[in-house]
């Protein structure tokens, strides 16, 4: 069963004679392919207090040292060159888990004076949220991702091998309380219990006008222990879904850039209605839309999620350059930026980062 109803191509086709090392000197953020970066991710920490199986190992993972970590005046200084000089519209901060980051109040307050304003979002794993979803609010904050894989407790502790699920759950109603709407709520499906655990996920989050996002696992956890064959797929969740009563139909409204295919939800033994997105970024890559770029928390620039080779725009201020001289870097890492992540290749290497080095 296919789940991509917009005929969107995976991969790209390169701009007719766009030589491969000179980038735009103006104008939008635009790669080799003609694709127009508006949506950063800003990383602010690698640390995290879960240790969720599809991206951090049980013990023994590393963390960057403070000296590592962009300060907060870098992180600022960067914004406002994504924003003012480069195009971007959108703004999210991610980890690690951003929560454990105690300047990001203060970069969420400088973030939304920046003109024009960007949409401000985050993705948290929602265990610190309901003591700080107000004030995130109250600082600018638009919207949140909550990262939730199961609302059962077994099948939670085992994922993140924490038993922190009420804290999740008490921070996605703050959210909600807090005016950070709409909620989402993300799930990386396990692959032995994921069946099991999305349909009650999906009845909590019709019933607290929740947007459900199921993510297909990507191999980017930090033992490389990935494999394909044993993910749960889109069209998997789909049909576990129909043979539980919901009745899905795709939504008509164009998908843009959008990682997720969003379907109208109907849970026929309740009445509840919403909507699910299904992020399949291994089953139906929709790399030709890719919207995105990602700074991580120690000031590297990734131009692909998936990507092997970093631009270090840390070092460039920490070196005195000028702001046309970050503005230049990024244009040009961005103008390289790969046709596709290449996880469907023979010879596709898994990044050397995990997802909570990275940021989502």
């Amino acid at each position: 069963m296919t789940i991509t109803t917009l005929g969107v191509p995976s991969v790209p086709h390169r701009i007719d004679g766009a030589p491969s090392s000179h980038a735009p000197a103006t104008g939008p953020l635009v790669d080799s392919y003609g694709r127009i970066a508006t949506d950063l991710r800003v990383s602010l920490t690698d640390r995290c207090n879960l240790r969720c199986t599809y991206c951090m190992p049980a013990v023994g993972l590393p963390w960057l040292g403070a000296e590592q970590l962009l300060r907060t005046d870098e992180i600022v200084r960067l914004l406002g060159i994504a924003v003012t000089r480069l195009g971007i519209t959108k703004v999210r901060f991610t980890g690690g888990e951003p929560l454990l980051a105690k300047h990001l109040e203060d970069v969420v307050a400088f973030t939304a004076t920046l003109q024009p304003r960007p949409e401000i979002t985050l993705t948290t794993n929602g265990v610190l949220l309901a003591e700080r979803a107000a004030s995130l609010a109250r600082a600018g904050l638009n919207r949140v991702n909550v990262s939730l894989d199961s609302v059962d407790e077994t099948s939670f502790a085992a994922i993140s091998r924490r038993h922190r699920l009420a804290d999740v759950l008490s921070g996605l109603e703050a959210a909600d309380r807090a005016g950070l709407r709409p909620v989402k709520v993300n799930a990386v499906l396990d692959p032995r219990t994921g069946l099991d655990d999305v349909v009650p996920l999906m009845r909590y989050c019709l019933r607290h006008d929740f947007q459900l996002r199921i993510i297909e696992q990507m191999p980017l956890d930090a033992g490389h222990q990935w494999r394909r064959a044993d993910a749960v797929t889109a069209g998997d969740v789909l049909a576990q879904l129909r043979r539980h009563g919901f009745a899905l139909e795709p939504d008509p409204v164009a998908r843009g850039a959008s990682p997720a295919e969003l379907w109208r939800i109907t849970d026929t033994a309740t009445g509840s209605t919403g909507m699910v997105g299904l992020i399949a970024s291994v089953s139906h890559p929709f790399c030709s839309t890719c919207n995105r770029v990602r700074l991580t928390a120690d000031g590297q620039l990734r131009s692909c999620l998936f990507a092997n080779e970093e631009t270090d725009l840390r070092g460039l201020l920490r070196g005195d350059a000028n702001d046309a001289a970050v503005e230049a870097a990024w244009r040009t890492a961005m103008w390289g930026k790969p046709a596709g992540h290449g996880i469907n290749d023979p010879d596709f290497v898994q990044p050397r980062r995990p997802m909570s080095a990275i940021g989502g």
